[in-house]
C-alpha cells in the first residue's frame, strides 16, 4: 500500500505515527502540514482538523492512536502490542494517559505556551500556566508514571510498544522548551524516556525535527526534501493559522 501521512515531525501524535512506521519498514511520504496551518481541504479531510491523517489504498484515518494500532495490524512484525489481555489493556491506558493527560502538561502547557503560541499565533504565553504544570501538575504525573516505569527495559519486555512510544514522543517536546525528568527523583521514567528515545526510530527524525523548529512553515517543504524526506505530492496547507477546534493529535 501507498502511505501517505499529513502531519508536522514536531507534532508529538505525528511522531508517534512516523517511529511506528520506522519501526516496521514501512515506506510512506508525508504533508509536513504545521499545526493550525489546515486549508479547506484539509478539514474535509481530517474533520476535527487534526493531525495526524493518514491516508492509504484502503483507509483514510485521523486519530494518533487508531492508526498505531492499524498499521500494527497490516504490519505484524515487529508487534508493537503486548500478547495477553491484561498487559494490552494496561498499555492502552498508558497511552491514553499519555495523549491525554501527559501531552496536556508537557505539550499544551508548556512546548504551546512557551513556543508555538508566541510564534506560530503571535501571542503572549500564559506564564501562570506554565508556572502551575512545573510546580504541581507536572510533578503529580511523573509521581504516577514512576509506578509504573519499569528499572529497564520497556514496559512489557526487551522491546518496545505503542504505550512505551506515546510516552516518550511529548517528552522531546518539552525538551524543545528546554524541561527533561529529573533523573535523580524519577529514575525510572527519566530511563524509560532516554531508552525509548534512543532508538533508531526516534533518531532518524531528528533532523527533520530540527529543520521544522528553526524553518517557517512556507519553507518545510522544500527544506525537507533536501534533507531527503519523501514529501507528498499534494499539501493541505494554507497561508495563515486558522484557530478552531483543531489540536495537536
Amino acid at each position: 500500500m501507498t502511505t501517505t501521512i499529513v502531519g508536522n515531525h514536531v507534532s508529538p501524535y505525528v511522531r508517534k505515527v512516523l517511529v511506528v512506521l520506522g519501526l516496521k519498514g514501512v515506506p510512506y511520504a508525508i504533508d509536513p502540514l504545521v499545526p493550525f496551518f489546515g486549508n479547506d481541504e484539509f478539514e474535509k479531510l481530517s474533520p476535527l482538523r487534526r493531525i495526524p491523517v493518514l491516508i492509504d489504498d484502503q483507509v483514510t484515518l485521523f486519530d494518533s492512536t487508531v492508526i498505531g494500532e492499524y498499521l500494527d495490524e497490516c504490519y505484524p512484525a515487529p508487534p508493537l502490542m503486548p500478547a495477553a489481555p491484561a498487559e494490552r489493556a494496561r498499555a492502552r491506558w498508558l497511552e491514553e494517559f499519555a495523549d491525554t493527560r501527559l501531552c496536556d502538561l508537557l505539550i499544551w502547557s508548556l512546548f504551546f505556551e512557551q513556543a508555538v503560541r508566541p510564534s506560530v499565533l503571535g501571542e503572549a504565553s500564559d506564564s501562570d500556566r506554565v508556572a502551575q504544570t512545573l510546580a504541581t501538575d507536572l510533578p503529580a504525573a511523573m509521581d504516577y508514571l514512576e509506578t509504573q516505569a519499569p528499572a529497564d527495559g520497556f514496559l512489557f519486555g526487551v522491546a518496545p510498544s505503542l504505550a512505551d512510544i506515546a510516552l516518550a514522543c511529548p517528552f522531546k517536546n518539552a525538551m524543545f522548551v528546554r524541561w527533561r525528568p529529573d533523573a535523580t527523583r524519577w529514575p525510572r521514567t527519566a530511563g524509560l524516556v532516554a531508552r525509548t528515545l534512543a532508538l533508531p526510530a526516534f533518531k532518524a527524525l531528528e533532523r527533520y525535527e530540527t529543520l521544522c523548529l528553526k524553518t517557517p512553515p512556507a519553507q518545510q517543504r522544500a527544506g525537507l526534501a533536501a534533507l531527503g524526506e519523501t514529501i507528498a505530492e499534494v499539501s493541505y496547507a494554507g497561508d495563515a493559522p486558522r484557530r478552531g477546534i483543531m489540536r495537536l493529535g
